[in-house]
């Protein structure tokens, strides 16, 4: 099972996305998200497309 519980800064200052996976808190950055299976699908629309964004700004660079 896995649960969106929300955006934090880490240590770095770096965006991070709190997920509680099979009951253990679990942070994963952005370019991550691909190796976490479920994790992805598990974000709210907003969280999806403020991901989008980034991703069309990085490409523009």
């Amino acid at each position: 099972m896995i649960r969106y519980m929300g955006t934090r800064k880490n240590g770095q200052g770096a965006d991070v996305y709190v997920f509680v996976v099979n009951g253990l808190e679990k942070e994963v950055r952005e370019h991550a998200l691909k190796q976490h299976p479920g994790c992805y699908d598990a974000l709210p629309a907003s969280v999806k497309a403020k991901i989008a964004a980034n991703r069309t700004w990085l490409s523009r660079l």
